[in-house]
């Protein structure tokens, strides 16, 4: 069952009861994002001047993309965005996040209802691809300059946070591509420094102390 709950920024996540996991932390969805994969990832990408290439693996509420569209709606950058999700959220779950209200925005519904492993031009500068698929199937078509990392756990999804699934994307993306992600479990920066990134422990949301930026040098 998928139930939807406020965190402490006023900003909804969704509870998995039958994995037992949150999508977002519950000390708040909206700062927990901005922090990790805005302000640490896409601002500073950002500052290269040039079109940037997002990979994002965990579409879920669709928090990620609507706060870049909104970045990059206010400084003008080119982004051509891709986002994965095997399990894409029912409209009754979708239709009631209160992130548009929160945003002043009003896309949020849009960005769902857009058709799925096709390319849409969202608005001037900024595309996006919305792939139903997993990660272990999905083959890269482009090189990638940003990383969402935003997938379950490791204890929920371990699957996804081994040597093989890091270097598949290390593999695909440009030199000096970023990875995020809001893990920074020992074992998960281990495994990232053996698929050949280089990485780096920042100070996270409120709620959690560090996060990692990974690089391909």
């Amino acid at each position: 069952m998928i139930e939807l709950i406020v965190t402490k920024d006023g900003s909804h996540t969704i509870f998995d009861s039958e994995l037992g996991v949150w999508h977002h932390s519950v000390n708040g969805a909206l700062q927990e994002s901005t922090r990790i994969f805005i302000e640490l990832g896409l601002l500073e990408k950002a500052r290269e001047g040039k079109e940037i290439k997002i990979f994002e693996m965990g579409f879920g509420t669709g928090l990620n993309v609507l706060l870049t569209l909104i970045e990059a709606r206010k400084h003008n950058y080119y982004i051509d965005y891709t986002t994965l999700e095997a399990f894409p959220l029912p409209a009754e779950k979708y239709e009631a996040l209160n992130y548009d209200l929160l945003l002043d925005s009003n896309v949020l519904q849009q960005l769902h209802q857009l058709s799925w492993n096709q390319k849409h031009d969202v608005m001037d500068g900024f595309s996006l691809t919305k792939i139903q698929n997993d990660l272990l199937e999905y083959r890269f078509a482009q090189k990638m300059d940003l990383v969402y990392f935003d997938a379950y756990s490791p204890n929920t999804q371990p699957e996804l946070w081994t040597e093989e699934v890091f270097r598949k994307i290390y593999d695909a993306m440009n030199t000096g591509g970023v990875l995020m992600t809001y893990c920074s479990k020992t074992v998960v920066r281990k495994t990232l420094l053996a698929a050949g990134f280089n990485v780096e422990k920042h100070p996270g949301p409120r709620g959690k102390r560090e996060v990692l930026r990974a690089i391909k040098v």
